[in-house]
């Protein structure tokens, strides 16, 4: 059974979700701050061309402690989980980098955020930056779709505004997608409804799909 087949298998959903070749306009999150807000325009990877693996080279050791640092940054202790001695870098044709840990692609980076990728977390889970949401909301944000306040049961004290968080179902605990959310936990949990998060990277999406 190949990955797309599990997706279905695991995640039943209404519909398929194709990626659109737009033009992205990107902007800095970390610039972002506290203000963010779902007004806001975040890097959305679905609006960006088809995502193929263009280029792969080994990193140099000098090279990886900024990698990690900033993977600490998002993940906190939980990074060593990640740490080798040595990684591979995947350039794509579109800003999306690409870590294999081991041979695997289990972290990425977009606009200098450092956070695993769904396989990371499925490899390697940790309690780090965890949004979970209702079985009502698991077929929508598998197919691609942002979450909304509604559907969430959940937040960890340490999501923030602008900042990359793993998305569960509330289940199995199976992680479902990565998002950016759009608010700090504190404000997330106070609202009554509207988008949360924005939905960047999901089960059976082009990145998921990509294999080395």
């Amino acid at each position: 059974m190949d990955w797309k087949q599990k997706k279905t298998a695991l995640f039943p959903r209404p519909g398929a979700c194709t990626l659109r070749e737009r033009s992205l306009g990107m902007v800095s999150l970390r610039a972002m701050g506290d203000s963010f807000s779902s007004r806001t325009a975040v890097p959305d990877l679905k609006t960006m061309s088809k995502i193929q693996a263009k280029k792969r080279h080994t990193i140099r050791k000098s090279q990886l402690n900024p990698i990690f640092s900033r993977l600490k940054g998002e993940i906190s202790d939980s990074w060593v989980i990640f740490h080798r001695d040595q990684l591979e870098i995947v350039e794509t044709t579109t800003p999306l980098l690409l870590y294999l840990v081991d041979k695997k692609p289990l972290l990425m980076e977009l606009d200098g955020i450092v956070f695993p990728t769904l396989r990371g977390i499925l490899e390697h889970p940790f309690p780090e930056r965890r949004i979970v949401v209702d079985s009502g909301a698991v077929p929508y944000v598998v197919n691609g779709a942002d979450v909304m306040r509604p559907g969430i049961v959940s937040i960890s004290d340490d999501i923030r505004a602008g900042a990359p968080a793993q998305v569960v179902e509330e289940r199995h605990g199976k992680p479902i997608a990565v998002c950016i959310a759009l608010y700090d936990a504190g404000g997330m949990r106070e609202m009554k409804g509207g988008k949360a998060c924005k939905n960047i990277h999901h089960v059976g999406d082009e990145i998921w799909a990509l294999e080395f």
